[in-house]
């Protein structure tokens, strides 16, 4: 004849009080093991921040100049494999919507004294970009897209470049010079060319 084990209904109160200390140091460890995740590595941080500021070559430069001239084609969805050329609104919107998601991951970046310079410096070049895009190459994109006479759009490239050029190139400069340091404090190897410092 098989024996049910009997269940006690209710435990003891010096079985709760264990169960509950046991149930708190569990909470503990793993609260413990969570933390060392909530700090970006110098790697990641290094990434975001500096590296990650290489799609904005050729700001209020030639390569953007160019882009605008010449967009880059879509696909249209009519036929398969059918394409046509954006518009300078797409292509403007297309990098707003790059330097906002750019700009997020760097401001959700833990700041502390080791890193405060390349996150404040990539906030600030983020920020210019972000403002010129928005207002600006909007004007620009508008009257290429509506047909502007080419002396009027030669005019607003031209304001974009001497306006906004110089400005670009410090606050680059200003993040390359906090980046170089911050990658020699951590051994970070990284070759420093126009691929990894944004210029026209």
């Amino acid at each position: 004849m098989k024996t049910t084990p009997c269940i006690p209904a209710r435990l003891m109160p010096s079985t709760r009080a264990f169960l509950l200390r046991v149930s708190r140091l569990l909470a503990a460890i793993t609260l413990g093991s969570l933390l060392p995740a909530c700090h970006d590595s110098p790697q990641t941080c290094f990434e975001r921040a500096v590296l990650n500021t290489n799609f904005m070559h050729g700001f209020a430069g030639r390569a953007m100049e160019q882009e605008l001239d010449t967009p880059s084609v879509k696909l249209t969805g009519a036929k398969p494999g059918e394409t046509a050329p954006m518009t300078r609104k797409e292509v403007v919107d297309a990098k707003i919507s790059f330097v906002e998601d750019s700009l997020t991951r760097v401001r959700r970046l833990r700041q502390t004294d080791d890193n405060r310079d390349i996150i404040q410096a990539s906030i600030a070049l983020h920020e210019h970009v972000l403002r010129v895009y928005r207002d600006e190459y909007q004007q620009l994109a508008r009257l290429y897209d509506t047909g502007a006479p080419k002396a009027e759009i030669a005019r607003l490239t031209a304001a974009i470049a001497t306006n906004h050029g110089p400005p670009f190139q410090a606050l680059s400069a200003k993040l390359t010079t906090a980046g170089k340091a911050y990658a020699t404090r951590h051994s970070i190897k990284v070759i420093w060319d126009v691929r990894t410092s944004p210029s026209p």
